[in-house]
């Protein structure tokens, strides 16, 4: 019987002791631990959703990476983080990694985002056709010089997509490190029309505030046929939610996790009334417009 009860209080303190090590938090789709990989050129709207939703739920903790997306992905694809936010869908050959291991994958769309051009405001030009952009990455040059955010991110993935190339021209097309870094060059220099993401574009990114009255966004008209190409249009969010804006593209949670955690939580959340009103609030296209309730009374 002693020997029984001193088994007892060994195990009691074992499981005390791994419960302490591990923060007494059980996993669940509002608590626990995530760690989750964020493409950088859409970072911004994504931790204004982390930050709201450990608002709701304290006990969430995230384990956050924003990379550009080609630096990100071997991460995913090696089993470090098994959550990823892209501005696209995953190829059939990144699928086939979670696949070969009978591991669903959940892609969940919750914003459209827009790729801004911006240049500086001292410049004539206010607007660019597609074709002319498609132009001076195909190396036919029209003395104009485009600058991305990073070799690496899927701001510049998007754009040889577009122009249907397996790498850039060695002139006219450049990259820095950061959105910001993109931002800041366009103020102080009239060479280049930057290309980052819209969302960066924001009252609440400090570096857009700071150099926001040295620089201009361009209005985008389409090829003949596709939409938005009977003017010219810039990114706000009513052309993003119209789908008249011609560099457009959504932003997904994808989920590998292969279990009911907080990784299917968030992404619920995201495509909540409260995770689209984030969106909505940020100037970007949620994925669903959600229905206003207006309290009518008499007086």
């Amino acid at each position: 019987m002693r020997n029984i009860l001193l088994l007892f209080i060994v195990l009691s303190l074992f499981s005390c002791k791994r419960k302490e090590k591990s923060g007494g938090i059980e996993e669940t789709r509002t608590s626990g631990t995530l760690k989750m990989l964020v493409d950088e050129s859409v970072g911004p709207i994504v931790q204004q959703e982390i930050d709201i939703f450990k608002l709701d739920y304290p006990q969430a903790t995230f384990l956050t990476t924003f990379k550009p997306e080609l630096k990100l992905l071997p991460a995913f694809l090696n089993d470090t983080a098994r959550v990823i936010v892209l501005p696209r869908m995953l190829t059939k050959a990144e699928e086939k990694f979670y696949n070969q291991r009978s591991i669903k994958i959940n892609t969940s769309r919750f914003a459209v985002d827009g790729l801004a051009l911006i240049t500086n405001k001292g410049n004539i030009d206010s607007t660019i056709n597609v074709k002319d952009v498609v132009d001076i990455l195909q190396g036919k040059g029209s003395g104009k010089q485009l600058v991305f955010d990073n070799a690496y991110s899927s701001t510049f993935q998007y754009f040889k997509q577009l122009a249907k190339l397996s790498q850039f021209p060695s002139k006219d097309v450049y990259s820095k490190n950061s959105s910001n870094e993109v931002i800041k060059l366009i103020a102080e220099d009239k060479k280049f029309i930057g290309i980052l993401g819209v969302n960066w574009l924001s009252d609440r990114n400090p570096e857009w505030l700071k150099y926001q009255d040295k620089v201009k966004i361009l209005g985008v008209k389409n090829y003949k046929g596709e939409p938005g190409a009977d003017k010219y249009y810039q990114p706000t969010q009513i052309n993003l939610i119209n789908g008249d804006y011609p560099f457009l593209r959504n932003i997904n949670i994808i989920d590998c996790e292969g279990r009911d955690g907080l990784g299917t939580g968030f992404a619920v959340w995201l495509r909540s009334q409260r995770g689209q009103l984030i969106v909505l609030k940020s100037a970007l296209a949620p994925h669903k417009l959600m229905p206003r309730e207006l309290n009518i009374t008499k007086k």
